[in-house]
């Protein structure tokens, strides 16, 4: 059993993280600003009051916890350039506080920088919506700076490109900085199967200090 906290835990994408978490019989802690929002309970689940872009409301989220999850700005969260690159920054500074006691951390990132099969990233498609872009570069710049961190135990998750609720399947495939797609060009994964790889490596690492992502 592990001791999991789940930062954005009643987004779309931290919601699955949870349920999936609860689901394998882990121990799950969700930090959000407002707890009455989380309306489900369970035995092994504990609702905390967080901030994701305080380092002291971090460093008491994470003690005595084995792994740190932010979902914050997966999606569906409150933002792109005011929460997705700050909070990466807060929660390094929060975990180095804790020294050799910090929790791993894995994060949700995003798709846009991921390569293409053409050579280029997601984000130069063209006909792309501003605030979508800035999303994009949000988790690029998040990415950015998790590739600068050494003494922090860091993975960054990335969908595919189209990421949405839907079945769990438990069937994916993995790549690092390449997008995944089928045989007819297109990139997607469930919510619900993106919350499976996320367990999956928390049960099994395999991408320490580096990004990942998944796709069918």
């Amino acid at each position: 059993m592990t001791n999991i906290a789940v930062f954005g835990a009643n987004g779309t994408i931290g919601s699955a993280i949870v349920r999936e978490a609860l689901r394998r019989d882990h121990r799950v802690t969700a930090v959000v600003r407002d707890p009455a929002k989380i309306t489900g309970r369970h035995a092994d689940l504990t609702v905390t009051t967080g901030d994701v872009l305080d380092p002291r409301s971090v460093t008491a989220a994470a003690k005595d916890h084995d792994v740190v999850v932010s979902a914050v700005g997966g999606g569906d969260g409150p933002g792109h350039l005011a929460t997705i690159r700050p909070a990466a920054e807060v929660l390094t500074e929060g975990l180095r506080t804790l020294g050799a006691r910090a929790p791993r951390l894995i994060t949700v990132g995003g798709a846009g920088s991921l390569r293409t099969p053409d050579g280029k990233q997601v984000w130069d498609a063209p006909g792309l919506p501003d605030f979508l872009l800035q999303i994009m570069h949000a988790h690029g710049d998040a990415l950015d700076h998790y590739r600068t961190v050494t003494d922090i135990d860091w993975t960054n998750l990335s969908p595919a490109a189209t990421i949405s609720p839907g079945d769990r399947t438990g069937v994916y495939r993995t790549a690092l900085d390449d997008l995944v797609t089928d045989d007819d060009g297109n990139s997607t994964i469930s919510v619900e199967d993106y919350a499976v790889a996320l367990l999956d490596e928390i049960e099994q690492p395999r991408h320490h200090r580096r990004r990942f992502t998944v796709g069918y």
